[in-house]
């Protein structure tokens, strides 16, 4: 139920979004619009990040190729000389969200036409639709075979005859998925986690086997506030960042169409190595290991039969935290545009806490906060958020390095 309240809300501001007049900036509306639709399908997280990964770099090859101020992506193409980049713009993300969401295409399409009745008649417009049409259209060629929704081959750990829980975990065929600027996940591939006999591993359990609880006496009120916050994943928890910072600063459209674009692939394949070290540790919960320390060999442990965490534990392995490695990577990106030091307040809403809303005066606040978040939520423990946060620098820093590079400027 509260997940359909959720999508409800979205679907509502939606609504409102699409009924507006006058929108600043063609880069930042479609991502609202995207955002949107994304949110309201469904998707799991990776799954989501994927889409909206694809809707920004069809973007940006679509600006790019009118205003070629940056190596393009994948679409090498000039578009004639007067080509309406709003046009552009607006057309290739129509074209992929319709492609990715066939069954919204009337909410989709009264987007994509209230934008076009925006932009002036005439040839620029005719030549920015069909940039716009054919980068959408290879975008989705593109990533069409690119191992995501493969069936789900996972092997619960059993015995013969011994019952395990039938919920299949998820995204078990992100390690092989196509990524937009990495070579493969194992490029990233952390070592193990700590030993359950060393004295980390004995640190990590007991702090969040105090502060996880959902019955904490330890975790303070904000804490609470703060884990229930982060409860959202995916694309909904970073692009608002973005959108925060992107309009805190004068860019051009392409700028805006490069940031989003560097953001969401960092993301993307920031899922791709996660989860191959997710699923080449299969280290456990600590929803399991706290109930079943009496057979983790190690004396400084103890099992509590009944402990859950704040919030339901995510279905899929343990390590490293998959909220702090994209969280990491678009910060990574954020802090190659903006700097590291004080920036304009970060500003952010959470669908899972109405009415409240977190600001940041520095872009490694917000990512200190959503690893903190997932170890006071009961689902990660300490040494697991560190893992993956650096995991995510070095996927961000490597894709603002290796794609979408400046041109020299005659």
């Amino acid at each position: 139920m509260k997940q359909h309240r959720q999508i409800s809300q979205v679907l509502g501001a939606l609504a409102l979004l699409l009924s507006q007049a006058v929108l600043a900036d063609s880069v930042l509306d479609w991502n609202e619009i995207a955002a949107a639709q994304v949110v309201a399908s469904g998707q799991i997280a990776p799954d989501a990040t994927r889409s909206m990964t694809m809707v920004h770099v069809a973007m940006f090859d679509a600006a790019d190729a009118i205003d070629r101020r940056y190596e393009p992506y994948a679409h090498k193409e000039r578009a004639p000389a007067g080509a309406s980049v709003d046009a552009a713009i607006a057309t290739a993300a129509y074209a992929v969200l319709v492609g990715l969401y066939p069954d919204k295409a009337q909410s989709i399409e009264s987007a994509y036409a209230a934008a076009l009745a925006r932009v002036p008649e005439g040839p620029g417009k005719t030549s920015g639709v069909e940039v716009g049409k054919r980068v959408g259209t290879e975008c989705l060629q593109m990533r069409a075979n690119d191992g995501t929704g493969v069936a789900n081959t996972y092997l619960p750990q059993t015995a013969p005859g011994i019952y395990v829980p039938t919920s299949l975990p998820v995204s078990s065929e992100w390690p092989t998925v196509k990524p937009f600027v990495i070579e493969k996940g194992a490029q990233f591939r952390p070592g193990p986690p700590p030993a359950l006999s060393s004295e980390q591993w004995a640190r990590d359990f007991d702090e969040i086997r105090k502060v996880g609880a959902r019955q904490s006496t330890t975790r303070t009120a904000a804490q609470t506030e703060t884990a229930r916050f982060w409860s959202i994943t995916g694309p909904a928890s970073w692009n608002q960042i973005v959108r925060s910072l992107a309009s805190s600063k004068k860019m051009s459209v392409i700028e805006h169409a490069r940031l989003f674009a560097l953001a969401n692939m960092a993301a993307n394949d920031a899922y791709v190595a996660v989860f191959d070290a997710k699923y080449t540790y299969n280290f456990w919960r600590p929803i399991t290991a706290i109930r079943r320390a009496d057979i983790d060999g190690n004396d400084a442990t103890e099992p509590d039969k009944s402990w859950v965490p704040l919030i339901d534990t995510p279905m899929h392995p343990e390590y490293p935290c998959a909220h702090c490695i994209t969280s990491a990577a678009v910060s990574a990106v954020l802090e190659a545009e903006f700097g590291t030091g004080t920036v304009a307040p970060i500003v952010m809403t959470s669908a899972a806490v109405p009415g409240v809303t977190h600001r940041w005066a520095k872009i490694s606040d917000y990512a200190d906060e959503v690893s903190n978040a997932r170890i006071w939520a009961g689902v990660h423990y300490r040494g697991s958020t560190e893992v993956g946060r650096a995991m995510g620098m070095r996927i961000g820093q490597l894709t603002v390095a290796t794609v979408l590079k400046p041109l020299p400027q005659r």
